[in-house]
């Protein structure tokens, strides 16, 4: 089996998983693309990629351009001479001379299965919308978003305890699997097989904003539940209690009807009214108070049985 050139372009720790496989493949890394390092944590330390930092340590050329676009950064990446490109949660649009520079073009690694949920987010929003599975879609890269045809696609289940996190790992863990199938593949045949997207049966996943995590108390305690499940930790599901932000890390749905208005605190094991059942809050954040069970929240003054969260 032939040994291929690949050039990997990611950014988070999603695409780490898979750049990891390929460096323990019978293949060549030969460049690594990520985002430029930008300032994290409390000191906001300028800090390189996970993908970054992997690459570095393992002795593999970073390049970090804010765009691929200009003419220099167009000639770099085509004078690498790359067989094929690899691209997982890069965070840049790659323009059509790009992604036809490879011998073989360029793949993405998308955490759905396509063409449902194309775009950004498409782990929150498989949870949030209560899909009963998701997966991995290997695709061939055109100039659309997340448009292109399909080489491999698995499937991987949701239940009723899924979260963006777990959900992420054992994602970024089955891509990385997949494109190191999808290499050897076409190391041994020379092409790869793919089938075009239905357009019909597209939805997208939008970019996440942190108005995004608001609770509406009129929805039904799964759909909030859901909501809680997907959007941690970011950006994150909010409401207000007294005109203060309270963060909701973790919530349960309970089978029992209050007839008390929506948003309406219960009791102090966290019950809170919803507009079909009600909502057990395990988990809270207080404003300018660490992360808590319900009741030490109740027992320390931050919340107040029988008031309403906004």
């Amino acid at each position: 089996m032939a040994s291929l050139r690949i050039g990997f372009m990611g950014t988070p720790d999603f695409a780490l998983a898979a750049l990891k496989a390929l460096c323990a493949s019978d293949h060549e890394v030969v460049v690594v693309y990520s985002q430029p390092p930008r300032p994290k944590g409390r000191g906001q330390k300028v800090q390189p990629s996970p993908v970054h930092a992997y690459a570095q340590e393992q002795g593999i050329p970073v390049l970090t351009p804010r765009s691929v676009k200009s003419p220099e950064a167009l000639a770099d990446f085509a004078g690498h001479d790359l067989d094929l490109a690899v691209v997982a949660a890069y965070g840049l649009i790659l323009p059509a001379a790009i992604l036809e520079a490879p011998k073989d073009g360029c793949l993405n690694i998308h955490a759905s299965l396509l063409p449902r949920w194309r775009g950004a987010s498409p782990i929150q929003q498989a949870i949030w919308a209560g899909d009963d599975e998701t997966g991995i879609s290997i695709m061939q890269m055109d100039e659309g978003l997340d448009t292109g045809p399909v080489i491999a696609e698995r499937f991987v289940s949701i239940t009723n305890k899924t979260t963006a996190s777990t959900l992420h790992d054992s994602l970024a863990a089955l891509g990385g699997e997949m494109i190191v199938e999808v290499m050897e593949e076409l190391a041994q045949a020379g092409v790869l097989l793919s089938e075009p997207q239905d357009d019909t049966q597209k939805t997208y996943a939008p970019l996440l904003t942190k108005e995004d995590g608001r609770v509406d108390w009129t929805q039904s305690a799964q759909e909030i539940d859901r909501q809680v499940r997907a959007l941690n930790p970011w950006p994150g599901v909010f409401c207000e209690h007294d005109g203060k932000r309270v963060k909701i890390l973790e919530a349960l749905p309970v089978d029992e009807q209050s007839d008390q208005p929506f948003g309406t605190i219960l009791n102090r094991e966290g019950d809170v009214s919803c507009s079909d059942g009600t909502l057990r809050l395990i988990k809270i954040q207080p404003l300018n108070a660490k992360a808590m069970d319900f009741t030490s929240a109740v027992n320390g003054g931050y919340i107040k049985i029988g008031e309403c969260f906004s």
